[in-house]
């Protein structure tokens, strides 16, 4: 299954392979070997673009004391922070990257309200600079538990991705493991948890959106 946010880069990637193959016949038509090179360098970029944007089935797993993986890609920060822009005081942060091969859809961690939702443009700095958080392009989103503790999660940007998509605004029902948002080609999620959660990852762990536990409430 492909991610709606695909289709224009398919597109795109399409008429490029058309020109590539066009181009290649009319000059070198008679070179086998510029023939077959043509032909893998389309098959290349066709099938980079394809598996980039790929949307494979997840089951929606729902539990109300857990904090779920918002994307895939792997455990890069667990550490405290003073989280600056929305509760002003120490958070625990949890980051996940995304390279160019994961899946890059994102998902509620957990179920509640959305209480904030802004983008913000930025730099474009590599995800793992440790001022991407705050001065590369992202979003800012955070969800309010019915437990009444809230998480805060962003989308962040990286040397790559050049567009953040996400879906949700303030006051709308956010479902835990279900989408929010999509990141096209690599960067990471930051998330920013209440300090007394019990941390069920460590550094390096790869992860899958919704279906790794992150923390779970205490």
């Amino acid at each position: 299954m492909i991610h709606k946010e695909g289709y224009p880069s398919i597109i795109l990637t399409l008429i490029v392979v058309a020109i590539i193959n066009f181009l290649t016949h009319y000059f070198a038509g008679s070179y086998a070997i510029v023939l077959w090179l043509g032909y893998a360098l389309s098959a290349f970029l066709l099938i980079t673009i394809l598996q980039f944007f790929r949307n494979p089935a997840r089951k929606i797993i729902i539990d109300e004391n857990t904090i779920t993986a918002p994307a895939d890609g792997k455990v890069v920060v667990i550490e405290e922070v003073m989280e600056t822009e929305y509760f002003k005081e120490k958070r625990l942060q949890i980051s996940i990257f995304m390279s160019p091969i994961n899946v890059h859809v994102n998902r509620f961690p957990i179920g509640g309200i959305v209480k904030y939702a802004k983008y913000h443009p930025g730099l474009f700095l590599v995800a793992w600079h440790p001022k991407s958080s705050t001065d590369n392009e992202r979003t800012t989103i955070v969800v309010q538990h019915k437990n009444g503790q809230e998480v805060l999660f962003r989308q962040i940007a990286g040397a790559l991705a050049r567009r953040i998509v996400f879906y949700c605004k303030d006051g709308d029902p956010a479902v835990q493991g279900s989408e929010f948002g999509f990141i096209k080609f690599g960067s990471r999620v930051d998330l920013l948890l209440p300090t007394t959660v019990k941390v069920k990852v460590g550094l390096e762990q790869k992860v899958k959106g919704n279906e790794t536990v992150i923390a779970t409430f205490n």
